[in-house]
């Protein structure tokens, strides 16, 4: 089995055609460059473009999905594995444990406090794994302004910004991966660390 990236994305119907030919492409690219995909296992919206581009392009699908989602018929049956888990939280914390990265792409509620959590668990120093941000046609531009201003207003460390990498297209996800931004934790989460 290859390794998987544990993509988060939107389940819209209702979205600009571009955000679901990106994601067809980034299906198809990600197993051109040898990833399988680990997601929320649904069949709506973005999340079911990519699951079923993976799928056809000859990759490895693995969709985690709440038993809730499941009964409303919201699940991509046809996934490699199609885990099914009673809660949101317990999805999440298998999607990150199945993944050797991570991609966000244009998403909504659910999909931002997914990345925001990966970053809180790298901050924590509680995970070593590549977290990319896909700003497709500047749709993170808002969020990444606000990180910004949460550094400057010392809300965070400065070291917020490296917590993750913004890849402008889908073909600067992959040099990302390849070559990871690197994190060093504050003293305080490193082991041993202290507060200063």
């Amino acid at each position: 089995m290859p390794r998987l990236i544990c993509v988060y994305c939107s389940s819209s119907d209702r979205l600009d055609d571009k955000y679901y030919k990106v994601a067809a492409c980034f299906g198809q690219q990600l197993v051109a460059h040898g990833w399988g995909l680990v997601y929320g296992g649904g069949n709506r919206g973005v999340m079911g473009v990519l699951g079923r581009a993976v799928k056809e392009a000859g990759g490895y699908v693995v969709g985690v999905i709440p038993g809730f989602m499941k009964s409303r018929e919201l699940a991509l049956d046809d996934a490699s594995e199609l885990i099914t888990v009673a809660t949101m939280r317990e999805r999440k914390q298998l999607m990150e444990e199945r993944a050797a990265g991570f991609v966000t792409l244009p998403g909504g509620i659910g999909t931002l406090e997914e990345f925001t959590e990966v970053m809180t668990l790298r901050y924590l120093n509680l995970l070593h794994k590549p977290v990319i941000l896909l700003n497709q046609d500047g749709f993170y531009d808002d969020l990444l302004r606000f990180f910004e201003r949460m550094t400057r207003e010392h809300f965070k460390s400065p070291g917020l910004h490296d917590l993750f990498t913004v890849a402008g297209t889908v073909d600067e996800v992959w040099l990302h991966l390849q070559d990871p931004k690197p994190f060093t934790a504050d003293q305080l989460w490193r082991e041993g660390g202290a507060a200063p």
